[in-house]
């Protein structure tokens, strides 16, 4: 078994349908959702998003902030603010949006006074919500609006099309498929991204993804690898994880031989589950 052997690079046709689309919307627009996810604030951060929205008020919300390490996430997320970013942690699953609602309005109020300053009518605030495929921009809007308005799913590229989406009187979303960049130029970014479900499965090898998780675990969190497969050492090869992994969890084929490729599936899907929790794969130092 080895792990980055190959580097991974995906740019389907629709995220430059989008990006088209963005810009031709973006006289719309009066604020910006920047969505990152906690566990990867750093590689899931969109690298030419300022290209993008411009000049555009904007708030950096991170999402699945439940799941991360939040002391690593928070010296991620205190360096943004020093680089003047409005930055905003949501955990989707327990908590509410009423603190980024609040932030709205107040970023609203300076666009309307500038509105009024032009000779415009104050209104409501249109909002565009960006970010990479599957850091939780679906469930944020089913947050915000308070029921099932977006489709959920937890694959990258659900949503395939800008939409416009009302959340209350003041506030009106345009929602996004999530994007990438043409090239994917640090191959460890590229992995957290795959690693983290930000990339699509068919394009990546999943036994290359499972092995740099492994890594990734037995270099950040070695007591979670041991506490979930009961593995204290990692060799280069990963063979003998995989044996043990494959053991425990029954993933044989006949004859009792380890099945390498449900292995690498269980793994992929344990992290995927939300089985690995307080983890975060970026390091301000990387």
């Amino acid at each position: 078994m080895n792990e980055n052997k190959t580097n991974i690079n995906w740019f389907p046709g629709h995220m430059a349908k989008t990006r088209r689309q963005i810009s031709e919307q973006l006289n719309l627009i009066d604020i910006v959702y920047e969505v990152v996810d906690a566990r990867m604030p750093i590689s899931s951060k969109i690298i030419d998003i300022d290209d993008l929205i411009k000049e555009k008020p904007r708030i950096l919300i991170a999402t699945k902030y439940d799941l991360c390490d939040k002391e690593e996430t928070n010296k991620i997320l205190d360096h943004y603010k020093k680089e003047g970013y409005s930055v905003l942690p949501l955990d989707l699953m327990n908590g509410n949006c009423d603190t980024l609602i609040t932030m709205t309005k107040e970023l609203m109020k300076e666009v309307n006074a500038n509105r009024v300053q032009k000779g415009l009518k104050e209104r409501s605030a249109r909002v565009l919500i960006v970010g990479a495929p599957n850091v939780g921009k679906s469930t944020l809007i089913n947050r915000l609006v308070g029921k099932k308005s977006a489709g959920v799913g937890n694959t990258p590229g659900f949503t395939k099309n800008l939409s416009w989406i009302r959340v209350n009187q003041d506030i009106e979303l345009l929602d996004s498929p999530g994007i990438l960049w043409p090239k994917l130029e640090n191959q460890e970014s590229a992995h957290i991204l795959a690693a983290l479900s930000s990339i699509k499965e068919e394009v990546v090898n999943k036994d290359e993804i499972a092995c740099f998780i492994l890594k990734k675990l037995f270099e950040l969190y070695p007591k979670k690898l041991e506490e979930r497969y009961g593995i204290i050492e990692l060799e280069d090869d990963f063979i003998e994880a995989y044996e043990i992994i494959g053991k425990k969890r029954g993933a044989l084929s006949k004859g009792g031989i380890v099945d390498y490729e449900k292995v690498s599936n269980i793994i992929v899907n344990d992290l995927k589950s939300g089985f690995f929790t307080e983890i975060t794969f970026d390091r301000l130092d990387k």
